[in-house]
């Protein structure tokens, strides 16, 4: 028995070898690769040169450059801001609705608040974008008494952004839900039980006992917000473009980068892998210093 132990303990570095051998191909050589490249400049491989710090330089110096950024991060951090407070707000009341005992027909329901989540964002972005535009919309709205609805949202600067936001929380709802109720069920029934005979109200139990209870899944939920958010790019090129109109307000950092390091910008049209890259370098840098925070300070709640 020891014997058979110590032989599968002595090998048991050889299953990790697969996932290992894809995490350093397709994640970490890529983000090393594209560290090293902030510090050069040129689009080839061939052309590539050593400017050390210059790229970073352009990109908060530059006045065109620093202004497309600034502009980019304001618009990333609310596109941030509205998924925490619409989309995770909405998943943990779903999730304490959905985990009511009293509550019928939960499984068709969390079904209904998951299925946007299964479809593509292109095919979504594009059927919001229609049902908002007035042209395709108008009639119908006028109909059942809401012509006033019938807007150009998606045209105006002052709306585009949020409503961009909002179809993503719509679609990607679901997540949160089904991560809040899962967590939400795995809260002992005793501590539910004990906070009732004590004469603690619904609020109360919520408040003093499954929100402490579910910390890490609230600070996990926080940080995927956080990480997906800073790298949206989809939803705004199916809604809007990669240009992020109207006049740049629906630009975000995904869409910056793509611009810049990818397709390279109008007029020109030859992208800055150099300047693309140190733009994925702050980005990361950011995502660093908001993840290890939240992860430190949540995920070790019960130690």
């Amino acid at each position: 028995m020891k014997k058979g132990m110590m032989v599968s303990g002595k090998y048991w570095l050889f299953y990790l070898v697969p996932a290992l051998f894809f995490y350093v191909v397709f994640m970490a050589y890529p983000l090393l690769d594209s560290l090293k490249l902030s510090f050069f400049s040129g689009n080839t491989i061939g052309s590539r040169t050593f400017v050390g710090f210059d790229n970073f330089i352009t990109l908060f110096t530059d006045p065109d450059k620093s202004t497309r950024y600034w502009e980019a991060f304001i618009h990333t951090c609310i596109f941030f801001v509205i998924h925490m407070l619409v989309q995770n707000s909405l998943g943990i009341l779903f999730a304490v609705i959905l985990t009511d005992r009293t509550m019928q027909h939960r499984d068709m329901y969390r079904t209904i608040i998951f299925i946007p989540t299964t479809l593509a964002v292109l095919i979504t972005g594009y059927l919001w974008k229609l049902m908002l535009n007035p042209v395709w919309s108008g009639a119908m709205l006028e109909k059942i008494g809401l012509g006033f609805l019938a807007q150009p949202w998606l045209g105006n600067e002052k709306t585009a952004l949020p409503l961009v936001a909002l179809v993503s929380c719509w679609q990607w709802v679901g997540i949160p839900t089904m991560m809040f109720t899962a967590a939400f069920q795995n809260i002992p029934a005793e501590l539910i039980e004990a906070g009732r005979m004590e004469g603690a109200s619904s609020w109360d139990l919520f408040r003093k006992i499954k929100v402490p209870m579910i910390m890490p899944v609230v600070g996990m939920i926080a940080i995927l917000t956080f990480v997906n958010n800073f790298n949206a790019f989809d939803v705004v090129f199916a809604m809007e473009n990669v240009n992020g109109a109207p006049a740049y307000s629906t630009d975000l950092i995904g869409t910056l980068f793509y611009r810049v390091g990818i397709a390279g910008q109008h007029p020109v049209g030859i992208p800055d892998t150099g300047l693309g890259a140190a733009i994925a370098t702050i980005t990361f840098i950011v995502l660093c210093a908001g993840v290890l925070p939240t992860l430190r300070k949540t995920q070790t709640k019960e130690a």
